[in-house]
């Protein structure tokens, strides 16, 4: 049961106009579904509100909230994952274009160099922006699997659980989102 002190550490009633914008941007940027992220953050919340007594008060009320949200999202994730494998086969031909046969760059498809000064505010801002942009143009498979690795900086063998994907698996999708991240942002950022 909770004790009077861990009571006054939570208050429920002010969660959703407190805290409900910061988990639906949180959640909009990893789910890709404005809907859906609506629904994960009112799992978010009937969760934590159902678990009241779990709290001890480690973490702040913000922060409890924030793990529960990740945690919705993972399932968000590993209920789509079969679907998602699907689309991963749908789209290995789109990379047979970057390599020739003996598997090295084609000319018209080599990384060029992006010469950019990421202290710059400006740049950096610009960056993130059209980064996103691009980030919303993957498979949902390939956008949550490079979302969790590198702006959740999730360790790779937690990743693969978290999907139910084997290793090579991962790697392929990871792959693919490089590639396909590093064309969106040369298109729509440094070769205009």
């Amino acid at each position: 049961m909770i004790n009077k002190k861990e009571t006054n550490l939570l208050n429920p009633k002010n969660w959703v106009k407190n805290y409900s914008e910061q988990l639906f941007r949180f959640a909009l940027q990893r789910v890709n579904d404005r809907e859906a992220a609506k629904d994960i953050v009112q799992e978010t919340f009937f969760a934590a509100y159902k678990n009241l007594e779990n709290f001890k008060g480690e973490v702040s009320e913000k922060n409890w909230l924030f793990i529960i949200l990740k945690n919705k999202i993972i399932d968000h994730y590993r209920k789509k994952t079969n679907q998602l494998f699907t689309e991963l086969d749908e789209c290995e031909e789109a990379f047979e274009n970057y390599f020739d046969e003996t598997g090295h760059w084609k000319k018209e498809t080599a990384p060029h160099n992006w010469n950019a000064d990421y202290k710059n505010p400006v740049e950096s801002k610009e960056f993130f922006e059209i980064l996103n942009k691009c980030l919303q143009k993957l498979s949902e498979l390939t956008r949550i699997a490079f979302t969790l690795k590198y702006l959740d900086e999730k360790e790779s063998d937690e990743i693969c659980k978290e999907l139910m994907i084997s290793a090579s698996n991962y790697w392929v999708v990871i792959h693919r989102a490089k590639l396909q991240l590093r064309a969106c942002i040369e298109k729509k950022w440094f070769v205009k």
